[in-house]
């Protein structure tokens, strides 16, 4: 008899809390919160598209997502994102089908995550 094991991946997201700060400093508390609404909204819509558009092997279209996505979370200081979308992004050129379908994964895996993170720490004060 065989066992079947469901592994689940967790890995920290990497938050760089100053880019934030910066911003509401910058741009002060309502400013900020539009901007960065809007760029959780378009870094929300630009994850879904990148994986329609993977899957549907776009890959064109996907990399223009991928940079954009890259520019979003660079912004907003979501570190984890913007590096694994660079990763995707290099992937996406390759023949190595295997390892651009787990890295595609992983950056649902951690752009969901960074979502969750931005909006968690809305809701503290910055």
């Amino acid at each position: 008899m065989t066992a079947v094991l469901r592994l689940r991946h967790e890995e920290p997201v990497r938050l760089d809390r100053d880019q934030l700060e910066a911003m509401y400093r910058n741009l002060g508390p309502t400013g900020a919160d539009t901007v960065v609404n809007q760029a959780l909204e378009e870094l929300a819509a630009g994850l879904s598209r990148a994986g329609k558009q993977y899957r549907a092997h776009r890959f064109d279209q996907m990399r223009a997502t991928l940079r954009a996505l890259i520019a979003i979370s660079r912004q907003l200081g979501l570190t984890s994102t913007a590096r694994v979308a660079r990763d995707v992004l290099d992937l996406s050129d390759s023949t190595d089908a295997a390892a651009l379908a787990a890295t595609i994964a992983r950056l649902e895996r951690i752009g969901e995550s960074s979502l969750i993170a931005i909006w968690d720490l809305q809701d503290l004060s910055i």
